[in-house]
């Protein structure tokens, strides 16, 4: 350490003048707390104020039995022998720092002022032991931290760095003070980085950032920065942070939590996959002995019982597509028809349905609130969904009975209660269906929503009528959460988002009435499955329309091309590189009036959901039967 201290905390002048003339010495000499002395020539003590004692401990007496350089630490005798002559020489002395002995051992830091007059040294020295313990401390810190500290101005260059510097990046302090910062910085990041330092330096305030800093072998490191402007407006102290365990450690649990849901997903898929494997398997194993018996009574000519088999088959079919369409609701893949609804209109319209349903042990009350919003729903699955719920509360109520509520009512969700439940902030129509039944367990009520599980008996409930609600209300842009205790019952709440418009003219309309037969339409049936195309083909034409059949998109779509067509029945999924909206589209920039029916084993929502079909389009989900084929495409033709 340098004996020529660079402490600017007192101006020379001021320092200068802090040596007491003869005028002023009786009042600033026993009061002073800076030590003051007269030392003759020939380094013996004259004259010494009270502060030494009270700084040093000795006495005066101690003190002038000795020279000066009695007083002084070994490692500062060669410095403070050479200034001492020095200012025997004429040299006026400022800020000389060395260490004095104290009466106990230990040394004191003191920085002196001095200067010769009338044959003797005046001078004064101040204690800076603190203000030097506190400066090296600093400057510990400043060697020792693993942090990455520099001084910088808003130049562009940093003027001092700590070695962590080149322990992090490997640069030398040289290369790094004599290079624009900026260098450093990966050239995605320079831009805001230097935008954050320049409105760090027009606000005053400090600020933080992340950035990525080139290291010696070329690479970059990802560092945190906190930095802070100096008072002088022109420099800046920055901190930075190595980051790159704490971003490996990241990424080590963003895999390790996608591992966890891979293998909750694994999990939930060979539970849906275990599900669905046993309900189809006893659909297909009814369907065959079906088609069997049909086969050998045929065989036998032995008509009369053939129409329970058929009836049979047909049950077993229709109960395969509630499961499919089921299974679609829960994953949220299902083709909805939304219309603009009231749900107080709804739910007064079910509330027989529903008191018949439950039974008359159950008391059915009807909560609804005035005024209630509108909602953008699929009525026939909002219909479906309610009914569940209450099918479901009246089976936990069983024996005895209980009380079903159903309620209804406007709320706007702020930003912390949309946080709670996954939803944007805004207006909702709440839904509410709450019994007095035995409750849930925690665990239960946590997989409520989850396919195939129950808790009713073996061959009473298939798992899927929650799940099926959870994936309808979702994809209605909705959320549904159950709230159960054991003993206190259940209550399940299903939010819909607002909906501003008027409701559909349509919403209860009455079924459809049968189709009518074609006139000689010309119809293109395009499937790659070709026992449907065939039936199709062959029910169009009972009905008096004439079909062509294609196999795949562009096959169908030279159809199109080359003959007049009034109506495209086409499946979504096609080979040949053209999905059957692809079809749908490249046909109609010819013929922007042809009537179009997609037909479906499952749902394209991207291709044919409600929002997107253009108007002379339709939809008709497989399995689908005879009846229900002929009114869309009478109802199409007809439009």
């Amino acid at each position: 350490m340098s004996q020529e201290s660079d402490d600017p905390s007192t101006p020379p002048d001021a320092e200068a003048r802090a040596l007491p003339s003869d005028s002023t010495r009786s009042a600033t000499w026993h009061v002073s707390p800076d030590l003051m002395a007269v030392v003759a020539l020939d380094g013996f003590f004259d004259e010494l104020n009270p502060a030494w004692t009270a700084t040093l401990g000795w006495s005066e007496a101690e003190l002038k039995a000795s020279p000066y350089s009695t007083f002084i630490h070994p490692d500062d005798q060669a410095s403070s022998t050479t200034v001492f002559q020095e200012v025997r020489d004429g040299r006026t002395l400022i800020r000389f720092l060395n260490r004095i002995m104290c009466r106990d051992g230990s040394f004191r830091w003191i920085s002196w002022v001095a200067v010769r007059d009338d044959g003797r040294i005046h001078c004064t020295g101040r204690d800076v032991t603190a203000e030097r313990g506190a400066q090296e401390e600093r400057d510990r810190l400043w060697a020792l931290s693993e942090d990455m500290l520099a001084r910088a101005d808003y130049s562009g260059i940093m003027t001092a760095v700590n070695p962590a510097w080149t322990k992090v990046l490997g640069f030398t302090e040289r290369e790094l003070l004599t290079r624009p910062y900026a260098y450093f910085m990966h050239p995605e990041d320079a831009g805001k980085s230097v935008a954050a330092l320049v409105e760090m330096g027009n606000t005053g305030l400090p600020t933080r950032f992340e950035n990525r800093i080139l290291t010696a072998e070329g690479g970059y490191k990802p560092i945190g920065w906190t930095v802070s402007p100096e008072p002088d407006g022109t420099q800046f102290i920055a901190v930075g942070r190595d980051l790159s365990d704490y971003k490996a450690r990241e990424a080590e649990l963003l895999q390790a939590q996608e591992a966890l849901r891979q293998a909750h997903k694994m999990e939930a898929v060979g539970q849906l996959t275990g599900g669905i494997a046993h309900d189809f398997n006893n659909l297909l194993a009814a369907i065959s002995l079906a088609l069997e018996m049909v086969t050998q009574r045929l065989a036998r000519g032995d008509v009369d019982a053939l129409g329970k088999y058929v009836t049979m088959a047909q049950t077993s079919v229709r109960r395969g597509a509630t499961l499919t369409q089921r299974l679609l609701a829960f994953s949220r893949r299902q083709t909805l028809d939304p219309l603009p609804t009231h749900p107080d209109r709804l739910v007064a319209g079910m509330e027989e349905l529903v008191r018949r349903s439950v039974g008359p042990a159950v008391d059915v009350a009807v909560e609804s609130s005035p005024g209630l919003w509108q909602v953008n729903v699929d009525v026939p699955q909002l219909e479906n969904a309610l009914l569940n719920l209450c099918i479901n509360a009246r089976d936990a109520m069983l024996p005895d009975g209980g009380r079903l509520t159903i309620e209804t009512g406007n709320r706007t969700l702020t930003a912390a209660d949309a946080r709670e439940l996954d939803l944007p902030a805004g207006d909702y129509v709440m839904l509410r269906v709450a019994d007095t039944g035995a409750g849930m367990t925690p665990e239960v009520a946590a997989r409520a929503f989850d396919p195939f599980f129950t808790t009713k008996p073996l061959g009473q409930g298939t798992g899927l009528g929650l799940s099926m609600v959870y994936g309808f209300v979702r994809q209605s842009g909705g959320q549904v959460f159950v709230r159960s205790q054991p003993g206190e019952g259940t209550a399940i709440t299903m939010y819909f988002p607002r909906h501003l418009g008027d409701a559909a003219a349509a919403e209860n309309a009455p079924p459809e009435d049968a189709a009518s037969d074609g006139d000689g339409e010309v119809v293109l049936v395009v499937d790659d499955e070709q026992p449907i195309r065939e039936v199709v083909a062959e029910v169009l034409e009972l009905a008096g329309y004439r079909v062509l059949q294609a196999e795949d998109g562009p096959s169908g779509l030279k159809v199109l091309q080359s003959q007049r067509v009034d109506l495209l029945v086409t499946d979504v999924g096609l080979p040949g590189g053209m999905n059957g909206r692809q079809v749908a589209d490249a046909a109609r920039v010819a013929r922007p009036d042809l009537r179009i029916l997609f037909i479906t084993g499952y749902a394209e929502n991207a291709a044919v959901s409600g929002d997107a079909l253009e108007p002379g389009m339709a939809v008709l989900t497989k399995p689908f039967d005879i009846a229900a084929l002929g009114r869309k495409v009478e109802h199409l033709l007809g439009s």
